[in-house]
């Protein structure tokens, strides 16, 4: 079964800047490209950090007030007030960057950016190297996949190759991702695989399993098994 990872919907032409790029060059790459954040990566395409529109407004934010400080400052404060004045990709990144590879799952990528509170993943290959970058509208692009496209993948991987389920013991529906399994299989176990399986289906948005079944082989004393209706 077909899950999408990372690098399947990953941009590989990814816009840089060196630690050396000054503040205004940076702006203007966001600008031109569209892009809310550029990595800054070394001679050797590793990434040091990440500049964001975020760490670029500090300046604007504190435009007329350089000399505000607090008596008693957060960290991040502290952080925000030292990149207004920086002038440097360096001074301005956030690091260490939060980053991924190209074999993880986008769900596991998902749960990365919803932890460190991030828009966008550099992509980085075995030996460190940026290969690509990965935001949450990348994440979104699998649930644009066909409702026909759904249930070929859950049809042909799930029932077909995996569980080797006979054709005409489950229909499968799909609408707007929305998988309904029904029919009817000799067991429970093979039921509930064969939901969790159709879940992980990229672009499954939820799954309602219908399936019936002959025996209940997921408890330990046969003479509990009650078949079901």
């Amino acid at each position: 079964m077909r899950t999408w990872q990372v690098g399947d919907v990953m941009t590989r032409e990814v816009e840089t800047v060196v630690a050396e790029t000054p503040y205004r060059e940076i702006v203007d790459v966001l600008l031109r490209r569209g892009v809310s954040a550029v990595p800054v990566i070394d001679d050797f395409r590793r990434v040091l950090g990440v500049v964001s529109e975020a760490d670029l407004l500090h300046r604007v934010e504190r435009a007329g007030d350089p000399a505000l400080r607090r008596v008693f400052e957060s960290r991040r404060r502290r952080g925000a007030r030292g990149k207004s004045a920086a002038l440097l990709a360096g001074d301005l990144m956030t690091a260490p960057a939060v980053t991924t590879d190209p074999e993880a799952m986008l769900s596991a990528a998902a749960r990365l950016m919803d932890r460190e509170q991030v828009k966008r993943l550099p992509v980085l290959d075995d030996l460190g190297r940026l290969v690509g970058i990965v935001s949450r509208a990348d994440l979104l692009r699998v649930h644009l996949r066909s409702d026909a496209e759904i249930r070929e993948d859950v049809v042909q991987e799930v029932l077909r190759r995996v569980l080797a389920v006979r054709d005409g013991l489950v229909t499968v529906e799909v609408r707007h991702g929305d998988v309904t399994l029904a029919g009817r299989l000799d067991r429970r176990s093979a039921v509930d695989l064969a939901g969790r399986l159709a879940g992980q289906v990229s672009g499954v948005v939820r799954v309602t399993n219908a399936i019936a079944y002959d025996a209940d082989d997921t408890i330990s004393d046969p003479r509990q098994v009650m078949p079901v209706a």
